[in-house]
């Protein structure tokens, strides 16, 4: 046994190398919103990042598309299917294109589905069933408080009626 891990204490990890530096810190002023017009991977990007008043008005048209998208997954989240979820992340993703907070929050984003990937089949079905579950709790208080909706079917109507409390 080394003398390192003799006074270590149970479970603690002995370091893999001297520890990484920490990026310096950078005033707040100075933390850049929009994306740098320096190497483009896209030529066609490249090009308009040459010109300011073209690059204006790119970063306008990717500001509203990105809203657009986000405004329309907000919108149609609550509908059936897959409207929401990938049409925020697709806004985000469009934003991320030139605004670097965008691209650290999608960064956030694939870490974390990273790590759910890394999940056992097991756990992952569990997350899913308490999302549903916690999705049916909401849905329940909603018509709990509010009743169901004057434009639900007379069918569907008889069949909420029959849970308890509505």
């Amino acid at each position: 046994m080394s003398p390192e891990a003799e006074h270590r204490r149970p479970g603690q990890l002995a370091e893999a190398g001297p520890p990484e530096p920490q990026p310096a810190s950078v005033p707040h002023h100075e933390h850049h919103v929009l994306r740098e017009p320096g190497h483009d991977r896209w030529t066609w990007r490249a090009r308009i990042r040459q010109n300011p008043h073209q690059l204006r008005v790119y970063r306008v048209v990717v500001a509203v598309l990105g809203g657009l998208l986000i405004g329309l997954g907000l919108a149609t989240g609550w509908l059936p299917g897959p409207g929401g979820i990938p049409l925020v992340l697709a806004g985000l993703a469009v934003w991320a294109s030139e605004f670097v907070w965008a691209e650290r929050l999608m960064a956030v984003f694939k870490r974390q589905l990273a790590r759910f990937r890394s999940w056992s089949r097991r756990q992952q079905t569990l997350a899913w069933v308490v999302f549903f579950a916690c999705c049916g709790l909401v849905g329940y208080g909603y018509l709990l408080l509010l009743g169901a909706p004057s434009w639900v079917p007379a069918d569907a109507d008889a069949v909420l009626a029959r849970l308890p409390g509505l």
